[in-house]
This record gives C-alpha cells, sequence and structure tokens, in this order.
C-alpha cells in the first residue's frame, strides 16, 4: 500500500512539477549522479558553516553544480529520455557548465585586475554561459521565462529608441555578454546570490524535515487537534499543509505529498473530490507566505529591499493567519452545509502519543525561529536547523538515519535545488537588463501614467500582471520579475516598500491556483479524481483572502503590524479575523444556514470595512455583520431568493 501511495506521487510530481521529471539513471551514472549532488549538498553546507565564498565565487559554484545536474537529469525533451545521441549531447553541455564555472573560479584575480577589459576567450565563455542557462532552464521549468529573458536581451541589442526594426542603438553584444556573465548584476546577481546561499539551505533542510519525519508529525499534529471536529480531516489539511508548506518552499510538491493522505480522508468524510482537492490546494499553495520559512521569494527579497528577513516574516505574520483563517472557516462553512461530522475517534492520533514519538524532531523548527527572530542570517538558522534535524533523528529509533538515509537526504536536496536556482540565473538576465538600459525606471513612469496616479489601478495592472506571469513561472521568478519593473512604480505611488514586495509576492504565490494553468490545484485534482479546471476555481474561492488581504495592507501597512502600538496591534487583529469570518461566509454561501444574495453582499461589504484599519470602518463592518446575523438567526427580513 505504502509503495503504491509512492508510486502515485512519483507520478503526479512528474506530471505536474516540471522539476520532478527527469532521468533515472542506473549503474555508474546513478552513483555519479549521487556523487555529484551529494558534493554539491556538502558544499553549500561546509559554506554556511565555515564562511561562504567570496560573491562571485560562491554563485559560480552554485551555477556550475547546477547545470551540469540539469543536463544529465534534463533531456533535450520530456518524451525522449534514452536517445543516445541527444545524451552525449548532454554529456558535453554538462561538461561545458562545468568549465564556465571553473572559468570564473580559476581567473578571478586576472578578471578583477583587468577590471572591465575583457579578452576574447572571455567573450566566447560569456556567450556559451548565457545559451547554457538559457537552455538549461527551459529544460527545467518550461520555456516561459527563457524566452521572457531572450526578449529583454533583445531589447538591450536594439535599445528603446528603435526607428527601424533594423535600427540599432542599444548596447553591444559583447557589452550584454560581459555584463550578464562577469558582474553580479547579470546571471551571478542578488537572486542566483540568494539561491546559492539562503533558499539552498532551506531546501535541503525541507529534505531533512522529509526524511525525519516532521512532514508526518505535522499531520498527525493536525489530525490529532482537528480530527474530532466538524469537517476535521479538511482543517487538519489546512493545518499540516501550512506548517509543510512554510518549509518546502513548492506549492506543486507540498500538495502531492500531504494531499496523497489528507484528500482520501476528506472524501471519505463526505468532502466533495473537488473540494477536497482545492482545499489540499489552497492550503499547500499558502506555505509561501507563512513565516517563518516562508518559499525561497521571501528570501530574494530581503536582499532587494535590504532589510533582515526576521522583518519580513514579522510583517507576513497576520496575512498569513488571515489567509488560513479564510480557508479553515470555508471548511467549516461547507461541512456544517453539508452536515459533516468529524472522524471516526479509532483513525484520531491520541496528542500525547504523536508527541511522544515524534515531538522531538520539533525543535529544529523552534531553533530556527530562535535565530530568525534574535537576528541572526537565515544561512545560520538553516545550518542550525539541518544540524538539529539530523542530531535529533538518532533519539527515536523510527525517526534514525541511516547512512543511505542521509546520502539520499543530500541526494534529494541538491534535485529540488535545481528548479529554484535555474530559474534565479535566467532571470538574471531580466534584472541584468534592467540595470543596464535603465528600463525599469522607464516602466515605472508608464505604470504610473497609465494609472494616472491611480493607486487602485496600479495595484490592479500588478495584480493581472502577476497572475499571467505566475501561469507560466515559478513564484520566484515571477516575483523578481515583478519586483523589478512593477514594484517601484507602487513605492512610488506611496505605498511602502515592503507593502509593495508583499503585494507582488502574494500574487505570485496565487498564481499558482489560477487558471488556466493552476498546478497545485491540478495536482490536488489527480489524486482526487476530480476535474481540474473546477478545482481550480473552487481554489481560487477558498483562496479569496490572497486577493484581497494583499490590496488592504496596500493601503493601510498597519495590517503589516509596521509602526502599530500594543492597543492598536490587538484592535487591528480583532477586526480583521472578524473580517475574515465575514468574508469567509460572503463567499462560500454560509453562516448559520445558506445566505441569499442580499445577505452575501452585505457580508463582503462588512469584510472589506473591518479589514480595512480605523474604528469607522470597523464600525460600519460590525453593523453589517449584526444585521445579517440577525436576519440570519430569525430567518426573517427581505424577500430574496435563498441560495440553494
Amino acid at each position: 500500500m505504502v509503495e503504491t501511495k509512492e508510486i502515485k506521487e512519483e507520478e503526479l510530481l512528474e506530471e505536474f512539477d516540471t522539476v520532478s521529471n527527469f532521468r533515472n539513471y542506473t549503474g555508474i551514472m546513478a552513483i555519479f549522479i549521487t556523487v555529484l549532488a551529494v558534493g554539491m549538498s556538502l558544499f553549500h553546507l561546509y559554506t554556511a558553516g565555515f564562511g561562504v565564498l567570496l560573491a562571485l565565487k560562491q554563485r559560480a559554484v552554485h551555477l556550475g553544480f547546477v547545470f551540469t545536474l540539469i543536463f544529465l537529469l534534463y533531456p533535450f525533451k520530456k518524451r525522449v529520455k534514452e536517445n543516445k545521441f541527444l545524451m552525449i549531447i548532454d554529456y558535453i553541455l554538462a561538461g561545458l557548465s562545468v568549465v564556465v564555472a571553473a572559468y570564473i573560479v580559476i581567473n578571478y584575480k586576472d578578471l578583477v585586475a583587468r577590471a572591465g577589459i575583457y579578452t576574447t576567450l572571455d567573450q566566447v565563455m560569456a556567450v556559451i554561459a548565457i545559451l547554457l542557462v538559457l537552455e538549461g532552464t527551459r529544460r527545467v521549468i518550461g520555456w516561459e521565462l527563457p524566452l521572457i529573458s531572450v526578449v529583454f536581451l533583445v531589447y538591450a541589442y536594439f535599445g528603446p529608441q528603435m526607428p527601424g526594426i533594423l535600427a540599432h542603438r542599444g548596447y553591444s553584444l559583447s557589452r550584454i555578454a560581459s555584463h550578464m556573465y562577469f558582474t553580479t548584476e547579470g546571471i551571478f546577481g542578488i537572486p542566483l546570490g540568494v539561491s546559492a546561499t539562503y533558499i539552498f539551505l532551506f531546501l535541503l533542510l525541507g529534505a531533512f524535515a522529509k526524511r525525519t519525519g516532521l512532514g508526518d508529525l505535522f499531520i498527525d499534529l493536525a489530525m490529532a487537534l482537528t480530527g474530532r471536529t466538524t469537517g476535521g480531516p479538511a482543517k487538519a489539511a489546512v493545518v499540516s499543509s501550512g506548517f509543510m508548506g512554510s518549509i518546502s518552499g513548492s506549492s506543486v510538491a507540498n500538495t502531492v505529498t500531504t494531499g496523497s493522505f489528507t484528500i482520501p480522508l476528506m472524501k471519505s468524510v463526505g468532502y466533495t473530490p473537488r473540494f477536497a482537492a482545492a482545499v489540499e490546494a489552497a492550503a499547500s499553495t499558502g506555505g509561501q507566505i507563512m513565516p517563518p520559512i516562508m518559499g525561497a521569494a521571501a528570501f530574494i527579497m530581503a536582499e532587494f529591499i535590504g532589510v533582515p528577513y526576521a522583518s519580513i516574516a514579522k510583517a507576513a505574520i497576520l496575512p498569513a493567519i488571515l489567509y488560513y483563517l479564510a480557508v479553515g472557516l470555508m471548511v467549516h462553512f461547507e461541512a456544517k452545509k453539508l452536515g459533516l461530522s468529524g472522524m471516526d475517534e479509532g483513525r484520531i492520533p491520541k496528542l500525547m502519543d504523536v508527541v511522544k514519538h515524534r515531538g522531538h524532531m520539533i525543535l529544529p523548527l523552534a531553533a530556527i525561529f530562535y535565530y530568525l527572530f534574535r537576528g541572526y542570517t537565515p544561512l545560520k538558522a538553516a545550518f542550525v536547523g539541518i544540524i538539529l534535524s539530523f542530531v535529533l533523528s538518532f533519539i527515536k529509533k523510527d525517526t534514525r538515519m541511516s547512512l543511505k538515509d542521509i546520502l539520499d537526504t543530500l541526494e534529494e536536496g541538491a534535485k529540488s535545488a535545481v528548479g529554484v536556482a535555474a530559474a534565479c540565473a535566467c532571470v538574471g538576465f531580466i534584472v541584468g537588463v534592467t540595470t543596464l538600459t535603465g528600463l525599469g525606471l522607464k516602466f515605472t513612469t508608464i505604470t504610473v501614467a497609465l494609472a494616472n496616479g491611480n493607486l487602485f489601478l496600479a495595484l490592479f495592472f500588478t495584480m493581472v500582471a502577476c497572475t499571467i506571469l505566475g501561469t507560466g513561472l515559478p513564484t520566484t521568478a515571477t516575483y523578481i520579475v515583478l519586483a523589478t519593473m512593477a514594484a517601484p512604480a507602487l513605492v512610488k505611488l506611496g505605498v511602502p516598500i515592503l507593502a509593495a514586495h508583499l503585494f507582488v509576492l502574494y500574487f505570485g504565490v496565487v498564481a499558482d491556483l489560477t487558471p488556466p494553468a493552476a498546478l497545485a490545484a491540478y495536482a490536488g485534482a489527480g489524486i482526487a479524481g476530480a476535474n481540474p479546471l473546477k478545482t481550480g476555481l473552487t481554489a481560487v474561492k477558498l483562496a479569496i483572502a490572497g486577493f484581497v488581504v494583499p490590496f488592504i495592507f496596500a493601503y493601510s501597512p498597519s495590517l503589516l503590524l509596521l509602526h502599530s502600538s500594543v492597543g492598536e496591534l490587538i484592535i487591528i487583529t480583532l477586526s480583521s479575523f472578524i473580517g475574515v469570518y465575514a468574508l469567509a461566509g460572503g463567499v462560500l454561501g454560509y453562516l448559520k444556514r445558506n445566505t441569499n444574495i442580499l445577505e452575501e453582499v452585505l457580508l463582503i461589504i462588512s469584510a472589506i470595512t473591518l479589514l480595512l484599519p480605523g474604528w469607522k470602518t470597523d464600525l460600519i463592518g460590525l453593523v453589517l455583520l449584526g444585521v445579517v446575523l440577525f436576519l440570519q438567526s430569525r430567518e426573517i427580513g427581505f424577500i430574496v431568493k435563498e441560495r440553494a
């Protein structure tokens, strides 16, 4: 049974998560891949514990490992994995990946001494590196990001002032190539720098957490705490997926991993397959906005805006809680609507037994909390978390790691990082062109002009751009592109920089749920046997707080706990919680009973006014909610056709 479940997970990951769709070698090549991946993990662990290399060197070594693995693991075409001719080409490309990375490391002092004077060999290496990054990224995450990057590179060549398509007023090919390869503004920019340090370590931490049973601990704790309540399995999915998602950082992988357990349970107590899949997808996707770890994009945000990661995690706490509260309330209302109960007592794990058997594995997460909020770097926090996970696993027999487990975990951690790293390298072209040409400033000016100084329009344009980009790009790449291009426009219109970047992050995250390419929802539908498109639409409804809350904190940053007193914090928290209650009831169409159209409109207006800080709007929201609750309890009021 367990083996069948693992096979099902692998099939779904291959179908919906392109990063998991790679060659499986046997024999000497399998050993070589393992040695390479384990070596990559050990390199990053060593530099995390004893000091990273100089920025360009650290990033070059990281890039060499990543693209060597990519060309060995990912075929030219997904369906053609065993073609011998293509495999020989892949070996050559893997070798070139080592060469272009080693060229930076070996010639570092000479390159610095020449200070921007590049030889013909330098230019050749730069062009090869650019082509390798574009092709490698295409293999891992698809053609969308490389295509966008090529458009930016073409723009840099022709320049912004083009009287004719053949006119050349931009930069020379040699200038573009050298800027992308030899500086920390292109391929080796901030995104790859964060990937080579923080992101890799946290992905490796996720691999250790999975191997030592932290994911199972989250599921068991969630079941023990919520299993007896109305619609218990769905609430357990919300809680466990939120915790696991904050560590894994992958919507699809988290949906498949936890959903293979929670979705059948939800169906068994009476939830429809579509709703069960949508709950898991919405809960898993939200993990990328849930502190303490959040997703990879949050670490890049810290570098982009120059604030400690702990400040971002602190600001994201209340919006993340509101997101999960909304999902949990809609799960509860749906259970009430269908007349569902909790799980059978025999299927619910006892809380003390769960704590006794695996409770010690929560300590690495507690240590990460401590280190992050004490001001240590995320790199230090992740390193300590990994070491603690390894050491504490030996306390209990069922969490103890064998040598094979350790090697498998190190290999899995390296493989899980290649997709994010490739995206970070490729998106460096976009960032590099933006800095080289001043395109970011031009885009900001255009956006402000199109919005005619109207903040709502600028926010709306940014939301649409995030949603469109997010259908084809990973969250990290979507965030980087829009943080470079759109966030400055929001800042210019008065949105605090942290709120502007979190706005972009939120819509980059929820793009995983929006059709037509709602990968997290489609993965959940694959487990549940539900219609993928309908599942995506239901997931969007469940995640509605993820679409509303960013607009609220863009207008009123106090929701991010910025410059708020204790009293203000208490009022904001209470009013926003009540607002989310009204929002969940209005969207799902149920409070004490099914709502009618008038009640739904009143609830949504109530929610928005309660989420907006200020005692006047809070008072309006409370009055409207009180009216609806009165109508619901007395079943009187305006004669409006009630929802079925």
